[in-house]
This record gives C-alpha cells, structure tokens and sequence, in this order.
C-alpha cells in the first residue's frame, strides 16, 4: 500500500522498548536487534519512531529513535516510562503503537482509551511477566489489544495455559529473523557458545565437555562469548577463550567463522536466537529441545538429555565425521526459515492494513413481481450483503421485471399486535389486490393459509413459487432438517415450483420431485466487488466466519455445533498459520463492512456449512468468499468440483489435506491470486443474481 504524503503526515507510528533495552550498537538485545532489522527493511521505516531509554549522547541503532529520559526516576519506572509515551501521543496522535515484552505497558494505554491501534510483542514466556501472569491479565490482553504477537508458539501456548479458549484472531506467532549471508562462509576449527555464562544457558556443561573435547583434538579451539556476574566458572585452556559480550555484528563473524555451535540450555528458551543465528550462519548447530528452541531452524541434531557427556559425545561425531559435518552446515545455511524480509513483508502488510482506508462496498418490467420475504430492516439492513431475498429481487430488476418487496417478518408473531398471522395475510391479500403481480414469490417462508393461498391462484391467475435456504438434506444431517422440509411440504400442492439451496437428489419430500430446482447462492456485482487477489497487504492465512444465526447476530451462550470441533482440531493441527476466524472464543461475528473488513486481511478462504457436506450445500457465505476473489476451501463431498476446477476453488478430503494445501499455497502465492481470481470470474459468470432470477422465472412459467 502506498501512501501519499498527506496521508504520511497523519499516521504516525510509535514502537515502544522495554525501558531496559539498549537500542545501540554495544548492549542490543534480542528486541532491539529485530527492530534494527526490521526498520532497514521496512517500507514504514520514514514514519516510524522507535521509542526507548539510555543514557545521553550514546548512539542509538538506527536514526528514527527518540530518547525518553528516566533520571531520577526510582519508583514505577515503567509506568512513569509509558505515561511520557502517551504525552507524546496526546501531541502526535499516533495511528499504531507496538509496545514490546512489557504487559504492563499495555494495559496502562489500554486503560487510557486512546484511539491508537495497539499491538504487543511477547518476547518472554507470558506467566513469568509482570500484567500478564494471571488469567485475568491475559484474558484482558487478548480482548482489548488489536495485535498480539509472540516469539514463538510455546510461547503463545504458555500466553493461553488456563484461558477459556485456545486461539484467537489476533493473536499470532511472528518469528524473529535474520539476513543471512550471500555466500557460505569459511569454516574454521571452531566451537562456538554464545549467551549468558550461566547453568541455566547450560554454560557450566557446555564448558566441562568442551575441555574434554579439546584435550582429544587439539586442532581444534573454542570460543565463549558473553558475561554473567552472579556465577563464576574457570574454565582454563589453551585453545579455549572466554570473551565478555561483544557487538552483535561481531557476534555474527563468530558465527561465519565457527564450524560448530551448542545453545544446551536447560531453561525454557522463549525462542533461542543464538540457535537460530548460528544455523543461518552455517554452523552445525547442537541445541536443547527447551521452550522454542526446536523452532529456530530445521535442525537435525537434538540433545537427549542436557548433560556434559551428551554434549561431548554430539561434538566429537561432528569433529571426526568432517562430511556429516559439512552436509549439516551447509543445510542449515541453505534452509534458513525464519527470513527477516519475509516477516518485514509481514509485519508491513499488517500495519498498512490498519493505516489504509476501510474498505467499503460500491453502491452503483415484464412481469409484476410480489417477493414476499426477509429484507432485513428489522435489523436495520444489517445483512445487505448476505440477503439472498435482496439479490434474487435485484437480479429480477436487472432483467427488467417489476417488483415490489414486502418484508413479512415486520408483522409476524408480532407480540404487540393480537392474531398477527391473521393481519400479515390479510396485508398480502390487500397488496395482491392492489398490484396484481403476474408471480408471488414466497423467500423462505410458507406462512400463508391454504384458504389465501387458493384464492390468490384462482382470483389473480397468480404462479406461486418458494425459495429455501436452510438445511433440507436427509443424509447432511444439517439443524433442524426435518422441521424445515415440513414447512416446506404444506400445501405443496399450491405451489407451482420450488428453489432449495440443497440440492434436490439431497431431499427426500412428498412434493413432486420435478416441482423442486437447485438454487445457488448467487452473488451481486454491486456487492461482491471486491478483488481480494489484488490486495497487497494481507497478513491473515485463513478466513472463516461462524455465527449462531444471522437474524440473532450475536454468539448465543453455551451453544456449540460441529463446525467449531472442526475448526479447534485445525488449529491443534496446524497451529503455526495467522488465522482470522470470527465467531469462537468470544469473538464476536461481524457483518457487512467489518465482514468484508476482515476477509480483506487473510489470503485464503474456509466454508463450512452445519450438519454433513453434500452434493452442491453451502452456507451463504460461499458467495461473500468466491465472490470477492479469495481462493476458498470446500469439503470434497460437495462435489463443489462439478461446476469449479482447482484452479479455481479448492476442495479437501479432511483436515489434514487441507492443511497441507494451505501450506502449498502460502508458499505458492502467485498461484492463491490466480487462482482467487479464476474462481471470482467463474462464480460470477455461473452464479450471478441477474441469471439467477432468469432460471427462476424460466422454470417457473
């Protein structure tokens, strides 16, 4: 997403450090580190401003960096720390603000209501921190924070250990990352430790067994970089040299230099950059199977147990086997999987996102028609993107046919008006007797009486037709199956033909089979005029959205349905894509703008609809998904595939072959835009609400 200058001016964005992070060349930490990378890269970098404390006159990382001074300040340093932040914001107003590691901090602007959108960096393990440590805490972080990220997913699990739910949509993993070198650097006899010198990095192990390991090949020498007051270790040899914590680019020549690297810690790593690091670097690396450490690089060599045998024994296959040991580095070099342009891409896409403009819908007789049905004002035109009746009425319009609307759920069962469905039918009589429609379309409802039903046939010469959109299907198994075909099937005889989102070889009914056609879910180019393929800045993976019926709106307490185990084994499954799924974990659903808003954000689409997947049934959604252009994934049984390639929709045969297709495609993204706008162009041309409403009249008369 571009910006012009104008729009420069006015969204500004704040990144807060902790208070005790050095943002300068001697004492970067493992934050200050990402965000130096992040802002060479980072197409943002010219309205950024990263916020921190040191001491006067040193040289801060990079250029955009404002100092908050803390002299003098003795007690709630942070919360002192974080209130000059939001002082700087009352005079700037900032459009986002990342605020890193610190909950506390969070919470503080969070409390102040300001209008910024607020996102968080979890760099430590959330129970040990601060604001974060109880349920409480975190349950507030997580529903009132725009973005949560966090280091690593044993870091998001710890963030979710004893929440009411496992996931939400704004919560996701954002690796840190690296710049590895152009070419594979070269290798000395050199063992490398970097880190604090302590037992819990696995200092005092890695040391004993490293004296071992030199005093049998003394070709080799070994480094140790870093520094740890509190504990104090001699370790003397030769070849062995213990360096005080050095410049991270120095660091990284360490690296380059190294042939073999051990990261043995015995704490949870929240991460393990040191591992991460070295890999990319191409050192065989020798790592714990702690915390996030397993998720630092592909990395092939796991110690069993933290101990200095296993240690030394891990070493010596590498010293004696010189080309396991090369294969080993130069995989590590070559699969490095946490890319730091990637995850700037990334993070870009997310935050042009909250900078850029919402994303709005554009608004642009043969027969006389009476369509009876729901238009929705009784909930204030809440679901004008979803409303079937709306549609099928504009696509009438457009093959220029008369219509009038009647909203029949204005009058019906209404409890302040005694024997309502006595007066809704007598409305339909005096609006029949006044517009004298060629053809009554009854949406989704059969509340007319037999008595009504037969005098508007013999008196008008009227057709009277039905349109349903609930579950009808037998074997689907869809809610409340049974009662909806009963509705159906009074007074079927009355009924001159009828259109079911089910497809009719699903339906087992007394109506003549020959009376009942198929009806997709048509889409409206009016509405379903986004192109999602084009959208450059989305940060989402999957999209799904689940509600407890569109007329209620909101998520009903204590109910479940299948959709939701579906959708958790998916996650459990496949924990690491950035999902955005409405309607679980008391996220609320969204309509309409916000919808469309939040299918904007993700790459790929998921439709489930309730009860078993059968031939050619979907929720309405599938036309807000194919629709707008974002590639969308349907259950195989639906056969979905008669009317669409895969090039065109996607379908899968369990969870486990969606994942995986997932997987392909965020790799293959060129192919997801493609692929998106195929099946756009395709739904449109089949399903759209102007040919709809034609096979409607066509197989009516």
């Amino acid at each position: 997403m571009k910006f012009k200058k104008k729009e420069l001016m006015k969204n500004k964005i704040a990144i807060l450090l902790p208070y005790k992070e050095k943002y300068n060349i001697n004492n970067a930490g493992a934050a200050s580190i990402w965000m130096k990378d992040y802002i060479k890269y980072s197409k943002l970098k010219s309205i950024t401003t990263i916020y921190g404390n040191q001491k006067k006159n040193t040289k801060p990382l990079t250029n955009n960096y404002k100092n908050i001074e803390l002299t003098n300040v003795y007690l709630s340093k942070n919360i002192y720390y974080t209130n000059q932040l939001y002082k700087e914001h009352l005079k700037k107003d900032f459009s986002i603000i990342e605020i890193h590691n610190r909950p506390e901090s969070l919470i503080y602007l969070i409390k102040k209501n300001i209008s910024s959108k607020l996102i968080f960096v979890f760099h430590n393990n959330p129970l040990d921190m601060r604001g974060s440590n109880s349920i409480k805490e975190r349950i507030f972080i997580a529903e009132n924070s725009d973005q949560i990220y966090f280091v690593s997913n044993w870091v998001k699990k710890k963030f979710f250990e004893g929440l009411p739910y496992k996931n939400r949509n704004n919560c996701n993993i954002l690796y840190p990352a690296i710049e590895k070198p152009k070419k594979f650097p070269k290798k000395e006899k050199l063992i490398i430790f970097s880190g604090k010198l302590n037992s819990s990095k696995g200092y005092d192990i890695f040391g004993k067994a490293t004296l071992k390991i030199l005093n049998e090949f003394p070709n080799w020498k070994a480094v140790a970089i870093g520094n740890e007051p509190r504990e104090k270790y001699n370790f003397k040899h030769k070849n062995f040299r213990i360096l005080d914590w050095l410049q991270h680019k120095k660091i990284l020549n360490y690296y380059s230099k190294a042939s073999i690297s051990v990261v043995p810690s015995r704490w949870q790593e929240p991460f393990g950059r040191t591992a991460m690091e070295s890999a990319a670097f191409g050192c065989a690396t020798i790592t714990s199977r702690n915390g996030g450490l397993p998720e630092t690089f592909k990395n092939p060599i796991f110690l069993k147990n933290v101990s200095v045998n296993e240690i030394y024994i891990n070493i010596k296959n590498l010293i004696i086997n010189d080309s396991k040991r090369l294969k080993i580095q130069k995989n590590n070099f070559n699969n490095v999987i946490h890319n730091i342009k990637d995850k700037v891409a990334y993070l870009d896409n997310l935050k042009s996102h909250m900078l850029g403009k919402k994303i709005y819908v554009n608004i642009n007789s043969k027969l006389k028609i009476f369509h009876i049905s729901q238009f929705d004002e009784r909930n204030n035109f809440r679901l004008f993107n979803i409303s079937v009746a709306s549609k099928i009425s504009k696509g009438f319009l457009r093959n220029d046919h008369d219509v009038i609307n009647f909203s029949y759920r204005n009058y019906l069962k209404n409890k302040f008006i005694i024997k309502s469905d006595d007066l809704i039918n007598d409305k339909v009589l005096e609006i029949t007797e006044n517009y004298r429609p060629n053809l009554i379309v009854l949406g989704h409802n059969n509340f007319l009486t037999r008595k009504n039903l037969e005098l508007i046939k013999s008196k008008y010469n009227c057709k009277i037709i039905m349109w349903y959109e609930d579950a009808l299907g037998y074997r689907g198994e869809g809610p409340n199956w049974r009662q909806n075909l009963n509705l159906l099937e009074k007074n079927q005889d009355l009924i001159n033909s009828y259109f079911t989102t089910t497809h009719p070889d699903e339906i087992k009914t007394i109506i003549n089979r020959k009376k009942i056609q198929y009806l997709p879910i048509p889409v409206d180019e009016n509405i379903e005029n986004l192109e999602i393929y084009n959208l450059k800045n989305r940060y989402k993976d999957i999209f799904f959205a689940l509600s407890h019926g569109v007329n209620f709106g909101k998520l009903k307490r204590g109910k479940k349905d299948e959709r939701e185990i579906f959708l958790y084994n998916l996650l459990n499954a496949f924990p690491k894509f950035n999902y955005n799924i409405l309607g679980i974990a008391n996220e609320p659903p969204k309509w309409n703008y916000e919808f469309m808003e939040e299918l904007s954000k993700c790459k790929m689409a998921l439709n489930l609809s309730r009860g078993k997947p059968i031939k050619y049934t979907s929720s309405n959604r599938i036309a807000s998904l194919i629709g707008n252009g974002i590639y969308t994934f349907i259950d195989k049984k639906t056969k979905f595939s008669d009317f669409f390639s895969e090039e065109e929709v996607g379908t899968y045969n369990d969870i486990n072959d969606l994942g995986n297709k997932i997987e392909y495609f965020l790799s293959n993204e060129d192919k997801l835009n493609k692929y998106g706008k195929n099946g756009r162009k395709k739904y449109h041309q089949l399903f759209n609400n102007k040919k709809i409403a034609k096979n409607i009249i066509d197989k009516s008369f």
